[in-house]
């Protein structure tokens, strides 16, 4: 498995749960379980990816500027989360809040994929792609989320 494998995958993960929490309403245990699944799984994953993907792609002029742009979008899905956590699950500003986040999230990832992997794809070694992975995957698991939170996929 590459670290571009290891990311999609979690990038699923993400969107399932995106589209879950969209789906629910009121101040429901249902709501607050998949709020709080997504919450840590986007704060655990920008962590990892930072680390572990993006850090090896700031020393490339090719890539620097869409990994800086990435950093900077994950500290926008930070602030749309401390809105939800300000506000009270019932209200209509809270879905209001979850609909961009999960437009934010979904932007996000396509820019990842459809870009981002597109270019690292070019300036990371063959060794580099199977080599992240790795410890990508270990910080993931040793929180709980990503591709070993599949406990998230049956909630």
């Amino acid at each position: 498995m590459t670290i571009f494998e290891a990311i999609r995958k979690d990038h699923d993960i993400q969107r399932e749960l995106c589209d879950k929490l969209v789906e629910t309403s009121g101040d429901t245990k249902t709501r607050y379980s998949i709020y709080h699944k997504l919450k840590d799984e986007l704060k655990v994953h920008a962590d990892a990816e930072e680390r572990y993907f993006y850090v090896p792609l700031i020393d490339h002029d090719m890539t620097q500027k869409h990994a800086r742009h990435g950093v900077a979008e994950h500290h926008e899905m930070d602030e749309l989360m401390e809105k939800l956590d300000d506000k009270e699950m019932s209200s209509s500003a809270w879905l209001v809040f979850a609909k961009q986040l999960r437009e934010k999230v979904y932007h996000h990832l396509e820019d990842e994929e459809r870009t981002i992997f597109q270019l690292a794809g070019k300036v990371l070694t063959e060794e580099q792609k199977s080599s992240l992975e790795s410890p990508y995957r270990k910080h993931m698991t040793s929180e709980g989320v990503g591709i070993a939170g599949e406990n998230y996929k049956n909630s």
